[in-house]
């Protein structure tokens, strides 16, 4: 999200030089700046660590319907930089949306463009609470959208994240001569292993 953000501040809002505090300490224009509370001098500690809760301030934002359009999601983060609250209403009136922020509502967790097929950011870490089997609500909008498919999978409002389509097993090579195939028995094009 600090990328995107940096990036909407150098190519929408005209700022040339927009960086973050973290890779330019004296940057004229810092859209990215050190958390307020945490410390430079003692690095043990100061992160913002754990799950925290990210509130839903767009309920028909894409993030919020792949979060199953609930009024919030717990996320865990580990960061020390952060959007500069100070310069938010600018962002925001140039149409960068912050569909999530946190409790006190001054710090961004979440941002969009709502009207891009798939431009969302995010402060937390998605790929934390992240499986095989139950991928993050995000990673699935981002295939999702990627395939063309985001507007029907947010249409079905699919449970769990999980999309279950009958099984089509896919074989590499020749089926074995009986036309089946045995558990811990394959083929792969270069003959038959157990």
């Amino acid at each position: 999200m600090q990328i995107a953000v940096i990036e909407f501040a150098r190519s929408v809002l005209g700022f040339k030089d927009a960086n973050s505090t973290e890779f330019d300490p004296n940057t004229n224009n810092p859209f990215v700046i050190f958390m307020p509370e945490g410390s430079k001098t003692h690095m043990g500690g100061t992160m913002r660590l754990g799950s925290r809760r990210t509130y839903f301030q767009v309920t028909d934002s894409k993030s919020a319907k792949l979060y199953g359009s609930k009024k919030f999601v717990d996320e865990r983060h580990r960061h020390r930089y952060e959007v500069n609250p100070e310069l938010v209403e600018q962002l925001e009136s140039a149409g960068l949306c912050f569909t999530g922020k946190d409790d006190t509502g001054h710090r961004m967790e979440i941002v969009e463009l709502l009207e891009h097929p798939y431009f969302v950011g995010v402060q937390f870490h998605p790929e934390f609470k992240s499986r095989p089997g139950k991928p993050s609500a995000l990673f699935l909008g981002l295939i999702a959208a990627a395939s063309g498919q985001l507007e029907a999978h947010l249409k079905k409002g699919v449970p769990n994240g999980v999309v279950k389509k009958p099984f089509r097993p896919h074989v590499n090579g020749t089926k074995l001569t009986n036309g089946s195939f045995e558990p811990g028995i394959y083929c792969n094009g270069k003959g038959i292993r157990a």
